[in-house]
């Protein structure tokens, strides 16, 4: 029982860190006012990383001992364990799926920072066609408030390259 204690001591420390990296992740992120949509794809591939390392951890082999030990004791500690595993999971999904998503949006990144406002507006159709696409068909990315930050971060970038356009002339 002392060694199962000593463990749940540690498991619980676990869970309290990544209770931390989970909630810091739900967060809102504090950017810029002129940060363009490529930024949102940093995000989500920064995410994505913390995640699948996170993951990689946790389905260690040093880990899967613990947890095993715990089972064999019952301990009570594993209840939480297994909520945060399914949340981690879901938390990784989620950001390997918005990279996949923006990165669609990736080819039009650089049509919207280098070109002229007039070339620019050449391809504002197709890129609101694949931004309506991720809308219909992503199933984390399709919330009112990651639309907004997209397509406010899609708009500054718009903004920028017009007033570089016009400072330029």
């Amino acid at each position: 029982t002392e060694v199962t204690e000593k463990l749940e001591e540690v498991v619980m420390i676990w869970i309290k860190q990544i209770r931390q990296v989970l909630v810091e992740g739900e967060q809102m992120r504090r950017e810029a006012d002129d940060i363009g949509p490529s930024a949102e794809l940093e995000h989500w591939k920064t995410r994505m990383s913390s995640f699948n390392s996170l993951l990689d951890e946790i389905k260690s082999s040093r880990v899967k001992k613990i947890i095993s030990i715990l089972q064999a004791a019952r301990s009570k500690t594993l209840k939480q364990w297994k909520e945060l595993d399914g949340n981690i999971t879901i938390a990784a999904n989620e950001a390997k799926d918005n990279v996949r998503y923006l990165y669609t949006l990736d080819k039009f990144f650089g049509p919207l920072a280098k070109a002229s406002p007039v070339t620019m507006m050449e391809h504002v159709p197709s890129l609101m066609n694949t931004v309506c696409m991720i809308y219909c068909t992503s199933p984390y990315y399709n919330t009112s408030e990651r639309m907004t930050s997209l397509l406010l971060k899609i708009t500054n970038q718009m903004i920028n390259t017009c007033k570089t356009y016009l400072c330029e002339g």
